[in-house]
This record gives C-alpha cells, structure tokens and sequence, in this order.
C-alpha cells in the first residue's frame, strides 16, 4: 500500500513539474516586440497608430510589447540599439526618422528582425512599411478645395485659400504636401495653398499659432500634417470657428462639426501586417509592405460626424466627388505625384 501511494505522490509531483514546464515554455515561446518611437504615445495620430496595431497583435498572438518613447532625437539611437542587445525577436522602428539608424545597426544584430515604418531598408533582416501618403493627400486637397467655395458654411469665406501645416519638414511630409497640392489643383487651379512647418512633431501650441496665422491670412480649412503638434491645429480650428482635415487617425470626433475629415494612414496595418510576419513565420528580410488606396492603406474617412453636425449645410457634392476621385486613383486613371525626395523602393 506504501509503494501505491509512493508511486501515485511521484506521478503528481511529475503531472506538476510537467505542467509547470509547459507554462514556462509557453511564456518563453512569446513573440518579443519593442516599438521604438521617435516621440510619445498619446499623440492621437502617427504613434497612437502604430501602437494600435501592437494592441492588435497582443489580442491575437499574445506577443510581449515593450515600448520606448524619445524625449529628444539622442534617445532613438540608444533606444533601438539597446532593444536590439536584449535580444528582442523583433525591433520596430517606428518614423521615417530612424531608418538610417536601422541600416546602420541591423548588421550588427543578424539574428534580431527589425521593421520599419514610413521608410525603407535593404537588409535580409529589416522588413518595411511605407505608404501612399500622396494618394490620401491628394484626396484630401481636393476635399479642403471643393470646401473653401462652400460660402453658405458658416466660417467659409469667398477666397480660395487653403492650409496645411506640418511637423519637421522631411521627405515623407514632402509627399503629404505635393498629393495635397495636386489634390487642390485638380480640382481649382486657381485654389490657393498655404504651408507651414512646425519644425517639430511635438510642440502643439505651435501648431496653433501657425494655424491662426493661416486663418487670418484667408484659409478657412487647415490641413494637420504634425503628429503631437496637430493636435493644436485642430483646436485651433475649433477656436476660430473654422476647420481642419486630420491625419493618420480618425480624428474627426476631436472637435465635431470642425474637422471634414482625416486621411488615414493605415500606420496601425504596417505594424501588425509585421509582427503577424515573425509570430507566423513568414518574416521576409528586404521586403516592402506598400499601402495605397488600392489596398486600403490609405483614404478618408466617411464625413459622417460632420454631416451631422452641418446637417442640410453639409455638402453632399464633396462626398460624391471624392468617392469618384478615389476609383480614379484606384484605376491609375489619375496619377498623383510623388515628392522625389522621399524613398519608395
């Protein structure tokens, strides 16, 4: 009876050290990701974006996150190269801002996969994401042009004059700046496009300030192009009684009835279109994830919180018109033009 019992208490203590195991193994076989930013979370726009995704990638593969925000541009390189030392499975670089900061380390790292998003790096263990930004910024000037004739919107005065205000002036807000352009021309060559530069992603009362400028010199609808900043863009569209396009995000419930719409940067598909990558297998060092129109990479969104807020005002024609514009860049019947300066392939 001693020996049953002894051979039972062994098989229990084997049944508990094997599941034990299993648990173990199941953590360490997490997919290890870090997101290295080149600013903070919170931005409601690019960042928010990307983490998105990660949250995306949590609920579906249970991949350990950790993420890394920079105070200042010192901190992405030591940020990048310290998660890549810990042995991460997969580094995300997440700005266009850090891809050289990627080509130089990812040698060094073979055995760690790195992503980029919003440029592009040829290395057998760097996969990229970049986007049509010029597409849904063509769309976008073309909205903000067909809206600045709207006069019987309150706010919208008789002048042809638009805005757009960005963050750093770098290639790929290079990109954003000539589809907005085209976008307005298309539609009225004789639309006049105001630009500004922040020079910074961070700083939001400057992008009020340059908002208010443009305002006051006739635009009546600014495009925020400025992560962090443009979160001041949009206030102040809502403080002079004016409106603004958003970006990245949905951001058209920021301040209702005040934004027409948002291009939407699908930053969130780029980050979980990667990690899936790793967690599946399927990771291709060198290859390019390109986000259009045509895969839903990029567009506007439906307008419907500002129907609502403008009721029998809103302009129906608007929606009709870009809904056509959207299948003609779709088709190739319209080409929008890429800023050269920016990184494609």
């Amino acid at each position: 009876m001693k020996g049953l019992r002894k051979v039972l208490l062994l098989v229990m203590v084997l049944v508990i050290a094997l599941s034990a195991f299993g648990v173990a193994g199941a953590a360490e076989s997490k997919v290890k990701v870090a997101l290295v930013l080149s600013g903070f979370l919170g931005d409601k726009s690019f960042n928010d974006s990307a983490y998105e995704g990660l949250e995306r990638s949590i609920k579906e593969f249970g991949i350990d996150l950790k993420v890394l925000e920079s105070k200042v541009p010192s901190d992405w390189e030591s940020n990048l190269v310290a998660m890549a030392a810990e042995g991460y499975d997969l580094v995300l670089g997440c700005s266009t801002q850090l891809q050289e900061i990627i080509a130089k380390h990812a040698p060094d790292f073979p055995d760690v996969k790195f992503g980029i998003i919003d440029g592009v790096v040829k290395a057998p263990n760097v996969m990229s994401a970049i986007f049509a930004q010029n597409e849904g910024s063509f769309l976008a000037g073309a909205a903000a042009a067909m809206f600045t004739t709207k006069t019987d919107v309150p706010g919208v005065n008789a002048e042809k004059i638009i805005g757009w205000v960005g963050g750093m002036d770098i290639p790929v807000l290079h990109d954003f700046l000539v589809g907005y352009k085209q976008g307005a021309a298309y539609v009225d060559p004789e639309t006049r496009v105001l630009v500004s530069f922040a020079g910074t992603f961070n700083d939001p009362l400057k992008g009020k300030e340059l908002t208010l400028a443009q305002f006051e010199q006739g635009a009546d609808i600014v495009m925020n192009v400025a992560s962090n900043t443009g979160n001041g863009i949009l206030e102040a569209a809502y403080e002079a009684k004016k409106y603004a396009i958003g970006v990245d995000l949905n951001q058209d419930e920021t301040y209702p009835g005040h934004i027409l719409t948002s291009m939407l940067k699908r930053v969130d598909m780029g980050s979980y279109l990667i990690v899936k990558a790793v967690v599946e297998g399927n990771f291709e060092g060198g290859k390019i994830l390109d986000m259009t129109i045509a895969n839903g990479g990029v567009g506007l969104t439906d307008m419907s919180t500002m129907k609502k807020a403008l009721g029998d005002k809103f302009p129906q024609d608007i929606l009709e018109s870009i809904a056509k514009l959207t299948e003609e860049v779709k088709g190739g019947k319209i080409k929008v033009d890429s800023y050269e300066g920016f990184q494609r392939n």
